[in-house]
């Protein structure tokens, strides 16, 4: 048994000495993530929390004054902290194949709609939009239809179904860092995932 273990030893120092290639995910750091609550009273069909998405109703003759609000915060899970988080918004045509509404909700323990309600990955591109950034949390927002046409430059009545309205976040961290993405193992709310990277209004016509 001793031989044995003298044997395992050594090869196991010659593994870790002839080891050529370093990967990235050997010197990962710690981020924080930025955290969603939608007001599900304020929104003109019915949503769940865990989609992370809210709806306009041009069946509705009034559609400008509908309502979109939701509260934003963050979590370091006690080893980062945030020092603000840029909001940046927009305005986006449907995408080829959309989610099916009402929500589907599937497993696990029918908490999460079957699949993202955006798209992914929750990166800003040149249709997003700096509108602010926040230095103080939890920081609530409330907007009417209107309201994010016009910060969006768009008219309602030129709006069809399926097209939304989207905030997107990039967080600056104490430590000085500044997350700009968030993939998918971090906020695809099918997956339940920890962040909450985006978070929208689609128009439907119920």
């Amino acid at each position: 048994m001793k031989h044995l273990i003298i044997a395992i030893l050594l090869i196991s120092t010659i593994a870790l000495s002839c080891k050529k290639v370093k990967y990235e995910w050997e010197h990962y750091t710690y981020t924080a993530v930025p955290i969603i609550t939608i007001d599900t009273t304020k929104t003109a069909l019915p949503t769940r929390q865990a989609g992370k998405v809210a709806f306009f109703n041009l069946k509705d003759p009034d559609v400008a004054a509908q309502e979109f609000a939701f509260t934003l915060n963050w979590e370091g899970f006690g080893k980062e902290t945030v020092k603000s988080i840029e909001v940046y918004a927009s305005y986006n045509k449907a995408e080829v194949s959309v989610p099916a509404y009402p929500l589907v909700i599937s497993a696990p323990g029918n908490q999460y709609p079957n699949i993202a309600q955006f798209p992914l990955p929750s990166i800003v591109g040149v249709n997003d939009h700096l509108y602010e950034t926040v230095a103080t949390f939890p920081k609530a927002y409330s907007f009417t239809a209107a309201d994010l046409a016009n910060m969006n430059h768009v008219n309602l009545s030129e709006v069809a179904v399926n097209d939304y309205f989207l905030f997107k976040f990039i967080l600056n961290l104490g430590d000085g860092r500044r997350v700009v993405t968030f993939f998918n193992n971090i906020c695809d709310e099918a997956r339940g995932e920890p962040g909450d990277c985006r978070v929208g209004v689609r128009f439907k016509k119920q």
